[in-house]
């Protein structure tokens, strides 16, 4: 991972980075079944986005089109000087001889977006012979992965979707949610997304990871009755797209839910805005809750008599999403004290009121000053100083955050990029069956760390 040290605030320098540039939203492509990014880009660009971002942040794999699979052009001097564009010519044409994928997406990185290829033109050509690509333009100037991830859904849906003026599949519903890959545990939290909306009776376009379709899902994105945007800002960009390209309303959801009552909460939302069947969700709803709080009930012989060992604050340090909906959770389902939240994705200014508004509404009498940063060295001076009380405290980060969480003789749960001591899987910690593994994974860590 890339470490830039830094020694005073006033540096324009960023230490232990949280994220990856625009043409890392290739994660976004390849978490489409069947669907390989090539990139367009100088050599090594590729490789150290997978490595960070699907390696050292979980060991998720690539999957079926990324990792190693993804084509590059690893373009030096002489396409700087010439261009490039026959160069990925000749990598396009390759690609659809050796692989086998339902659709590429071209991504390029600085230096074809700064020396001017046009690569528009180059994929058109494909295109025009009825070959299954796109392309987005996703130079690192143009911001992180996160915006680079809106850039390549925008391109599927203009270039590949298409145009539709037809009529809309009441039920059916596009899930605009988790960064995939950048958020560690996107597999098992999506596929639980989408069995709770499915238990309410709804159809689900989730879009990414394995409960997805594939490209014929995406297809099916303008036949939706409506978008459901799941997230404090990622999606909202698409989800207006959408509402002027195919006339589709959408309901924004800022926290992802954890634990029984924010996901009923949640689902009863999703059920007015749809407006189906109320008898057959709340038989739903009911049965998760029961099942719920009978492993809570369990968990709660523990809850009570290790009451004295348990940290009272906890800080919570990474991006947006997860930071929002794990603090509502931990203030709102085990009592635990906010003492710090940061943000660390970057979120584009124009959301970052509502982001902060969020914050103040945690609870009845809890409210937090939620703040944004992308620097480590600054995220650690904070916490440092930052009000613990008596009790070590409990700190929700990543790997850069261990040394400063032994330094204040606390525990660490890595709920984010980059997790270097977590494999993961299919692990969840969103929706009833998440928080449950959640709340496994918390007091483990806390009891280890008191042995």
């Amino acid at each position: 991972m890339p470490n830039i040290k830094t020694n005073t605030k006033k540096s324009n320098s960023i230490e232990q980075v949280r994220y990856g540039c625009a043409i890392g939203a290739m994660h976004s492509a390849f978490a489409i079944p069947r669907v390989i990014p090539i990139t367009h880009c100088g050599p090594g660009c590729a490789d150290k986005q997978t490595s960070n971002i699907d390696f050292y942040n979980g060991f998720q794999g690539g999957g079926y089109g990324g990792a190693s699979v993804v084509p590059s052009t690893n373009i030096h001097e002489k396409e700087v000087v010439f261009g490039g564009e026959s160069r990925l010519r000749e990598l396009i044409e390759s690609s659809f001889k050796v692989l086998d994928a339902d659709l590429f997406v071209v991504m390029t990185g600085c230096i074809p977006d700064t020396v001017g290829d046009d690569v528009g033109a180059v994929v058109s050509e494909f295109q025009d012979e009825g070959r299954p690509i796109v392309y987005a333009e996703t130079g690192g100037f143009k911001g992180n992965n996160f915006i680079g991830h809106e850039l390549v859904t925008e391109a599927i849906i203009d270039q590949y979707v298409g145009d539709y003026d037809g009529s809309k599949e009441k039920g059916l519903v596009n899930v605009w949610s988790l960064l995939p890959y950048h958020n560690t545990f996107w597999r098992g939290d999506l596929t639980e997304i989408k069995r709770i909306l499915e238990g309410i009776g709804l159809k689900v376009n989730i879009l990414f990871g394995h409960e997805s379709a594939g490209v014929s899902e995406w297809k099916n994105i303008k036949k939706a009755q409506f978008n459901l945007v799941l997230s404090p800002w990622l999606g909202l960009k698409t989800a207006e797209h959408l509402k002027n390209k195919y006339g589709q309303p959408y309901l924004h959801i800022p926290t992802i839910p954890i634990g029984a009552k924010e996901t009923s909460k949640f689902l009863r939302k999703v059920v007015d805005f749809a407006g189906i069947d109320k008898n057959k969700s709340e038989e739903f709803i009911k049965h998760e809750e029961k099942k719920y709080y009978e492993y809570l009930e369990d968990f709660s012989d523990f809850y009570a008599e290790y009451w004295w060992g348990l940290p009272a604050k906890f800080a919570i340090i990474g991006d947006s999403a997860y930071n929002l909906a794990l603090t509502k959770f931990l203030v709102n389902q085990l009592g635990l004290i906010p003492a710090k939240a940061i943000v660390t994705e970057n979120p584009p200014e124009k959301y970052r009121d509502s982001i902060r508004k969020e914050y103040k509404h945690i609870a009845e009498d809890v409210s937090l000053d939620v703040e944004f940063e992308e620097d480590s060295y600054i995220i650690h001076e904070k916490i440092r100083k930052t009000d613990f009380g008596h009790k070590p405290p409990i700190i929700f980060g990543t790997t850069w955050e261990r040394d400063l969480a032994k330094e204040l003789k606390g525990a660490i749960v890595e709920i984010g990029f980059p997790a270097s001591y977590e494999v993961v899987i299919s692990k969840s910690y969103v929706g009833y069956r998440g928080a449950l593994t959640l709340l496994e994974k918390v007091y483990t860590t806390i009891v280890s760390a008191s042995a």
